[in-house]
């Protein structure tokens, strides 16, 4: 099967131009004005629209078993919802419990993304520190295609690691030529403002924001900037939420530092307003860390995306329905962390930035696809409309309109944080392995067709720094034999 996208405009992160696209075989076979298909190629009139590398959504967690209950979102319906908002890639987390091996938690994963319809890969996280992990982390790279794994700096007495294992991890990542990445909030200040609340009588979702300042989150960023720093280890921080840490980057990246920040689509239009609504269930629905914060935030993370102190947006995709959530109704504490976002993402992009201004459409499909792809290396097989690349692709629709609901939207949960949300820009098509798996409002897809893209480490950067570091290593002096004569 051959599919020609027709009469649009292709864009890329730095060109725009009118082509057609042609696609077979799962790849990209021409691009040009006019171009000819076989008899029997499916036709995507295009419109006028623009045609874009289909987005890759670098932060989900579907099915994640967490705080005693699975996510509701497995890897069909996910990906599949994330199809219908223009998506053709997620990279998803291996969240291994301490004391299980890398390997083993990898291939539970692996099993559990069998029924993907759309593609994915993983980052996996270090929850604990041994010679058996240290050695995983290796296999994983040189046989799995992982180049990047995960470090919790929250989440006390479950998976967060204290500095001496992110101190280990980045070493062994940067041998590897693999990515290290952070969830930046310091766990050890979280659980003791969780505690004082608690105890002051604080039990709803309002003291989770509470809990959890942005300072918490400065902080942690700061430090693991540091210990990357020490090392000679790039770092990417998940989801920043707030100036703080935003400027933590842009301090680090000044002096020269390879830090990369990673911004929710959430955070860019919700602020912590949410976490007073009077329905228990409407605050609850909201409860994901970092959390909500406030408007000020919002103005400094558009900033970053605009100046590029931050380089990718994402979702952090993790859904509970209402009755998960109620595990908490007396605890905060307790209440099931994460929000959906997969399939809404690059419309709130669209809508909040580059209809006002605040992003071109080249800068639109930078922060949605082509920066995740050079970061974790799949450029320009993911991330560009170019001859050769992956028929992964999104028919934009500058002028269409929708408005976000629970009701409508295709993700496996009972709630939207973005709900009665208008946004103009709109998914009109999405070509998933050259097929058109959504058009006309509709999806066409097929569980268990999405593929594991494997994604290659990065050895000459990482040898070079390695170079670097050992030539600036400090050595002993070398002194003089002492000439004194004891008598």
């Amino acid at each position: 099967m051959s599919t020609l996208i027709r009469g649009g405009t292709v864009v890329n992160a730095d060109s725009t131009f009118r082509a057609d696209v042609y696609c077979e075989g799962g790849n990209i076979k021409a691009i040009g004005e006019n171009l000819d298909a076989p008899i029997d190629a499916r036709v995507v009139d295009a419109g006028g629209g623009y045609v874009m590398p289909g987005g890759i959504d670098p932060h989900t967690h579907m099915e994640l078993p967490f705080m005693g209950t699975v996510a509701s979102e497995d890897f069909f319906t996910g990906t599949a919802a994330g199809m219908a908002g223009g998506n053709t890639m997620i990279i998803d987390f291996v969240i291994p419990n301490p004391e299980q091996g890398l390997i083993d938690a990898y291939q539970q994963w692996m099993q559990k993304a069998g029924k993907a319809a759309g593609d994915y890969s993983f980052h996996v996280a270090v929850t604990w520190w041994s010679d058996q992990v240290e050695k995983e982390m290796g296999i994983l790279t040189r046989e799995n295609g992982v180049n990047s794994f995960k470090h919790f700096m929250a989440y006390k007495n479950a998976i967060m690691v204290e500095d001496d294992v992110l101190m280990k991890s980045f070493r062994r990542c940067l041998e590897l030529g693999a990515v290290p990445t952070v969830h930046a909030e310091n766990g050890e200040v979280v659980y003791l403002m969780q505690k004082a609340l608690l105890e002051a009588g604080i039990t709803g979702p309002e003291g989770h924001p509470l809990s959890r300042p942005a300072e918490v989150e400065g902080e942690a960023a700061n430090r693991a900037i540091a210990i990357a720093g020490m090392v000679g280890a790039p770092l990417y921080i998940v989801h920043v939420s707030c100036k703080d840490s935003l400027d933590a980057i842009a301090r680090a990246r000044s002096s020269g530092q390879r830090v990369y920040g990673e911004v929710l689509a959430q955070h860019l239009a919700v602020d912590d307003s949410v976490y007073r609504n009077k329905e228990w269930a409407q605050a609850a629905g909201h409860v994901m860390s970092p959390p909500f914060r406030p408007k000020h935030h919002q103005d400094a993370l558009w900033a970053g995306l605009m100046n590029g102190t931050a380089q990718t947006t994402a979702t952090d995709h993790c859904c509970f329905c209402e009755p998960q959530k109620a595990a908490g109704r007396d605890d905060f504490t307790k209440i099931p962390n994460g929000t959906a976002g997969v399939e809404d993402r690059m419309a709130v992009l669209w809508s909040e930035g580059v209809r006002k201004g605040r992003l071109t459409p080249q800068e639109f499909v930078a922060v949605t696809s082509a920066n995740c792809a050079q970061i974790f290396n799949i450029y320009p097989r993911r991330g560009r409309v170019a001859v050769g690349s992956d028929a992964a692709l999104v028919v934009w629709d500058p002028a269409g309109t929708r408005t976000i609901s629970a009701k409508t939207h295709h993700q496996n949960v009972d709630f939207n944080v973005f709900e009665g949300m208008e946004v103009t820009g709109t998914c009109a098509v999405t070509v998933s392995d050259g097929k058109v798996v959504w058009e006309n409002g509709q999806l066409d897809v097929e569980q268990g067709v999405g593929k594991y893209i494997p994604r290659p480490t990065f050895p000459v950067l990482y040898d070079a720094v390695q170079k670097r570091n050992e030539a600036n290593r400090p050595r002993a002096v070398e002194r003089e034999p002492s000439r004194h004569v004891t008598p």
